[in-house]
């Protein structure tokens, strides 16, 4: 069988098939490895006056012990292997085919003494199909207890010794990622003394960890039995997620764990607690910090003792806590949490871990973004500034908010992905302020500033004369300008935060102050606002195409204008838009003296009969423009 679970439904299935045949007479035993010793002789040893035993085993009957009498093997084919996830940092047991050499190992357990013969529950095709041999532990394993190993030893690199299979580096790396955040090794990754005193409990770092912090605490005893029920496999299973309910039945010998069983976890911890009196008072010797201190040893339980149900669940939580500082869980509400490590978790609805605001995750599931919790402990929000100081990080962001529309100040204090709580900066850096304004206006682009006619106006003019004469002038391009906003507008923002502070902004001001004297007065000597027209109004030009600039104009106020204004220098011609007296386009030309001589007085039979009370007179270089339907007299 792959596991307990396994053995249990199928010993019952059994007992109850037997029963029913009247073979009340054939014995089941079972066999795993965390049965007590005394159980594990009994399932080995022949049944008793030659009867028949049926023995339901997990894989560690594979290889290592041999069953007297042994006749018939069914194999069902399957294992538990861990599996250890670098992108979440946890193990997990996954129910997996077996290789081929397991196969040939199992069916090598009948027949041994006689002649036996072995059932597999599978069929040749998948046979032929099974994987030579298992993967190496170590390519699939949580490799933090091999990286604390190591660097007592004071190997840094593991490339620096032989392998059979080497430690893959993701893991490893990450492995020394959480050493480094239990204070095991150092910077330079030399063991610390905590770290020293933790590789001598002989129990997974974490758990190492969380013992020797307990100690001051006066919760050793509490943490050593949290280390033999997370060593050993989930004695409710299927109930509650509350480990605070697994400890107290440990403690009360009520009969929800089997006394058996109870007696080997409490020898266990009883064994943790005699080796964290000589690891815990060697690195207080030594001037560990880490969170150890003076040894409480089993002398804790006095300490920890009339303790009400809940206050002893809070502290369950808290030596968690210690040990897997990465899986401190906020509530999100309906039974879901976002863990301190990034990663999303639930505790199954009707729980009552479910309503709590914050927990710990001891154990769950690896799947997808939202893992089950099967094993936890509510934890109290006091209890992570008093006791995680060193994780708790203290965030200032000054930042532009585009929903809000404004600069934002926010104080964040958090541990890990989760916040602790949060509220405003009474009091920004103004240059981060404005910076962050400058930012909002990047992000949010040009058009969140206060551009007016005449501003917008200016920036085309001065568009117009950098193109056609762009020696030492500025690049005034929207990707120039949004680049360089620092430089030319970062002066003029100074105490503003929201899009309305901006409406205070005098844009023309701001533009017209990235050019010299010199230039300003090039900009309006060569790329004027306005041009007389003969009439004698003074009409505006528009520079929304800079490669060719327009006049608007009634085609009456340019008589006796001979050729199209010009502009840059002279270089540039205004391309002349000549409208009718209703301002509806008659013609568009660079070159008015050619329309003079060539357009005109097919445009004035058009007009003249349109508008026969204005003045169309015959020679248009000699008349006289007028702004009125006929000029003055």
């Amino acid at each position: 069988m792959p596991g307990y679970a396994e053995i249990r439904r199928t010993a019952a299935a059994l007992s109850a098939r037997l029963d029913g045949a009247g073979m009340q007479g054939v014995e089941i035993a079972a066999l795993h490895g965390s049965m007590p010793p005394g159980e594990q002789d009994r399932a080995l040893a022949p049944a008793a006056n030659g009867g028949r035993k049926i023995v339901l085993a997990t894989p560690v009957a594979e290889s290592s012990l041999t069953v007297e009498g042994v006749r018939i093997v069914v194999d069902g084919g399957l294992m538990r292997a861990p599996r250890f996830s670098p992108r979440t940092g946890m193990s997990r047991l996954e129910t997996v085919r077996i290789p081929a050499s397991s196969a040939d190992q199992r069916r090598g357990r009948a027949g041994r003494v006689a002649p036996g013969v072995c059932y597999r529950l599978w069929t040749e095709e998948e046979h032929r199909q099974l994987a030579p041999a298992g993967t190496p532990e170590i390519r699939e394993a949580d490799l933090a207890p091999l990286a604390l190993e190591l660097a007592v030893w004071g190997v840094s690199d593991p490339a620096e010794l032989d392998w059979l299979d080497a430690p893959p580096a993701a893991a490893y790396t990450q492995a020394r990622e959480l050493l480094s955040a239990l204070g095991a090794i150092g910077a330079d990754g030399a063991p610390t003394p905590h770290g020293a005193a933790m590789a001598r409990l002989g129990a997974h770092p974490r758990l190492a960890h969380m013992m020797l912090r307990a100690q001051p605490l006066g919760l050793a005893a509490d943490a050593c039995r949290i280390a033999a029920l997370l060593g050993d496999r989930d004695p409710l299973q299927g109930g509650d997620a509350d480990l605070s309910l697994r400890l107290a039945a440990l403690a009360a010998g009520d009969g929800r764990i089997e006394a058996g069983r109870r007696e080997r976890l409490l020898a266990e911890a009883r064994q943790f607690e005699a080796q964290l009196k000589t690891a815990g008072g060697e690195a207080a010797g030594a001037g560990s910090g880490a969170g150890t201190g003076p040894v409480a040893g089993s002398g804790s339980v006095g300490k920890t003792a009339g303790r009400s149900a809940q206050h002893a669940a809070y502290d369950c939580g808290l030596l968690l806590a210690f040990a897997y500082p990465d899986r401190i869980g906020k509530l999100r509400g309906s039974g879901k949490f976002t863990l301190s490590g990034g990663r999303g978790a639930y505790v199954p609805e009707g729980q009552p871990l479910a309503g709590e605001p914050w927990i710990v995750a001891a154990e769950l599931d690896d799947q997808g973004t939202e893992g089950r919790i099967r094993l936890a402990a509510p934890l109290r929000a006091d209890d992570l500034e008093r006791h995680f100081g060193d994780l708790i990080a203290e965030r200032r962001a000054i930042a532009w908010e585009s929903g809000a529309g404004a600069v934002r100040a926010r104080r964040t204090i958090s541990l890990g992905a989760l916040t602790l709580r949060e509220g405003p900066i009474p009091d920004p850096d103004p240059v981060a302020v404005s910076e962050a304004l400058l930012s909002g206006i990047r992000l949010e682009g040009l058009d969140l500033l206060p551009w007016s006619k005449a501003s917008r106006q200016w920036l085309e003019r001065a568009r117009f004369l950098g193109l056609h004469d762009p020696a030492g002038w500025p690049d005034l391009s929207d990707a120039a300008l949004l680049d360089g906003l620092a430089s030319w507008l970062g002066p003029f923002v100074a105490g503003m935060r929201t899009r309305g502070d901006l409406q205070r902004l005098s844009l023309s001001e701001a533009l017209s102050a990235m050019l010299s004297w010199e230039q300003r007065r090039r900009l309006d000597e060569e790329a004027p606002t306005h041009v007389t027209v003969p009439s004698g109004s003074r009409l505006p030009v528009d520079y929304g195409d800079p490669a060719a600039p327009a006049l608007h104009a009634r085609l009456q106020e340019l008589f006796g204008w001979p050729s199209s204004p010009r502009i840059a220098g002279g270089r540039v011609p205004l391309t002349l838009h000549l409208l009718s007296p209703a301002q509806r386009p008659v013609q568009v030309t660079r070159d008015l003296a050619s329309f003079w001589r060539e357009a005109y007085f097919e445009v004035r039979k058009d007009l003249k009969g349109r508008y026969p009370k204005h003045y169309w007179p015959d020679d248009p270089l000699q008349a006289q423009a007028t702004s009125r339907a006929r000029p003055r007299t």
